[in-house]
């Protein structure tokens, strides 16, 4: 099976070849962004008449939360423009296709876990964004799945991880929010997920896909801690109130799986399990990377 993983510089691309490159069956292409332009229609159509791919993930995006908000033009055009080049390009050549959303697509104002078919109701330029390049790929690929995620993390570029990592060097304490909810996600378990359903027989549509349980950034970088060997108590709980952000953050961004477990999909480990097994395989490269 010839793959073509879009976005492979990234964290969940570097994961997503890494994983394929294991398979024995698996033929990978990875392309990064600097190789190339998802809104580039003739560099599109020009990679996928040389790659000729039978399965198409689209782990690429504009992913500047906060920049997005004064910079629409470029999200959209990231987001959803792109996106929907690649999966026309996709259901041109009977590619089967597979695009990567954010639980962004939300309000956020939810207290259980959002079913896929939940309402959508972005509050940021992100979120809108990402929901019109949902609605886009839908519309080019029919058979395409549209997998949401959220609280991502791994061993390549800046995170949430990495930042903690380094703020408890350079800190005797660290404030995280502790209104916030969600499902940290290891892009490695995230890469797999994606296989998965890529190969399955599962009905097109949008799915879920975040590790299992919920937490706070607080709770989930008092694990961090742990793993680094840091005393969790010097993670100390605050509010978003006190830290103030051009685009809001989702209150609530914990996804249901309904329709990954009704497709025979096997279910994705907990949060904390897949913490310490980062850790455990990355953990030199979360802690040494001072800059982010």
């Amino acid at each position: 099976m010839r793959w073509l993983v879009v976005g492979a510089g990234g964290q969940l691309g570097t994961d997503l070849t890494a994983a394929l490159l294991k398979a024995d069956d698996a033929d990978v292409v990875g392309l990064t962004r600097a190789e190339l332009d998802i809104a580039d229609r003739v560099a599109v159509k020009k990679a996928f008449a040389e790659i000729r791919p039978e399965i198409v993930v689209n782990a690429a995006g504009y992913t500047a939360v906060d920049a997005a908000e004064s910079d629409e033009a470029a999200a959209l055009l990231g987001n959803a423009t792109g996106p929907r080049i690649l999966a026309e390009a996709a259901a041109a050549a009977d590619a089967r296709f597979v695009h990567v959303s954010t639980d962004y697509v939300f309000a956020g104002d939810a207290t259980t876990p959002y079913d896929e078919d939940a309402e959508t109701g972005p509050r940021s330029v992100y979120g809108r964004t990402k929901l019109a390049g949902e609605q886009a790929v839908l519309a080019a690929a029919p058979d395409a799945y549209v997998v949401r995620t959220a609280w991502v993390y791994g061993a390549t570029g800046a995170n949430f991880v990495k930042t903690m990592a380094r703020l408890e060097r350079e800190r005797e304490t660290v404030s995280v929010v502790d209104d916030q909810r969600g499902s940290p996600t290891w892009s490695y378990d995230l890469a797999t997920g994606l296989i998965m359903l890529a190969t399955s027989e599962a009905p097109s549509g949008v799915y879920h896909c975040t590790n299992a349980g919920e937490t706070t950034w607080f709770g989930f970088t008092q694990a961090i801690f742990e793993e680094l060997g840091a005393d969790p108590s010097r993670v100390l709980p605050t509010t978003t109130a006190a830290f103030p952000r051009p685009a809001p953050r989702p209150a609530y961004s914990v996804l249901g799986d309904r329709r990954w477990r009704a497709a025979g999909l096997p279910p994705m480990r907990h949060w904390r399990d897949a913490l310490r097994a980062a850790f455990a395989v990355a953990g030199g490269q979360f802690r040494e990377n001072s800059a982010q």
